[in-house]
């Protein structure tokens, strides 16, 4: 696993083809989007840990967000092209904005997203002239923190659940204020467990990567760990099923060492390893 502070101006992929490029991964994968414009934390796994993505521990994420009162914008940030113009709105109208924000939420994704609909990106399409009528999507706001409002922009503390669009929380924002807002900066600070604070910029990664890479146990955080021996280790190469005295419906598998061995699933008192890792992928 590695954290990497991405720069703003990179799209999550460039990053990817960088940490490619200087760790001589050929694979490399992220756990969750970043848009060029935002800056901030992104989990990345090399080598036979990708497989590990749908275990790992990604929520809530954490976000810094500066909103702009007054102005829309078809990408909903400021990227974009103004839409409306209206009067930012006052306090106490903010603050009820803000409480109609908060919890279970259905939210339309902004037209220039990656979402896809009848095959077709829905950036493409709008690109074209031809916005796609997106379907809502449910998602979380655990929580908005604020940090400062000058009666213009509200700098924000966002924590939600993975698969919110920020950009579409600040539209929302605005609409709901009786009013119009983009997102104006954006920059992540944590997915679950993992915290900007511990990520390395792209110079660091520029002077060696592997100093910087993490062992694979550490992105399955919340996981139990069952630790084996070495005649259960070979079964579990072989993908056959050991003991089980861990709790839990999922554990990460691992040897004397606590070098990954598996990930593997609960089947009555058994553990039933579901990806196995490699010798050298286990560091």
């Amino acid at each position: 696993m590695l954290l990497v502070d991405k720069p703003a101006g990179f799209t999550s992929h460039d990053i990817v083809a960088i940490v490619r490029r200087l760790s001589g991964q050929r694979r490399v994968g992220h756990a969750g989007t970043l848009d060029p414009f935002a800056t901030g934390l992104l989990v990345l796994l090399l080598g036979r840990a990708t497989r590990l993505l749908p275990y790992l521990a990604g929520e809530p994420k954490v976000y810094d967000a500066v909103i702009a009162f007054g102005r829309e914008t078809d990408t909903d940030d400021a990227t974009g092209s103004v839409t409306c113009d209206a009067p930012a709105p006052p306090r106490e109208r903010l603050d009820g904005a803000l409480a109609s924000l908060t919890g279970t939420l259905n939210q339309i994704p902004p037209a220039y997203s990656a979402k896809q609909q009848g095959g077709q990106r829905a950036y493409v399409a709008a690109r074209k002239g031809s916005p796609l009528d997106l379907a809502p999507v449910t998602v979380i706001v655990h929580e908005w923190r604020i940090d400062a409002w000058d009666g213009e922009t509200l700098s924000a503390q966002v924590t939600c659940s993975g698969g919110t669009y920020v950009r579409a929380l600040a539209r929302d924002l605005g609409r709901a204020a009786g009013s119009a807002a983009h997102l104006k900066a954006l920059r992540r600070r944590q997915s679950g467990p993992f915290n900007v604070d511990h990520a390395v910029t792209l110079l660091a990664l520029e002077k060696g990567v592997e100093e910087h890479v993490r062992p694979a146990l550490e992105c399955l955080e919340g996981l139990s760990v069952e630790s084996l021996d070495s005649a259960a280790i070979e079964r579990v190469k072989r993908g056959q099923a050991v003991g089980a005295s861990a709790p839990g419906e999922r554990a990460a598998l691992v040897d004397h060492e606590r070098r990954l061995v598996a990930v593997a699933v609960r089947q009555g008192t058994e553990w039933q390893p579901r990806v196995v890792m490699g010798d050298d992928d286990a560091e």
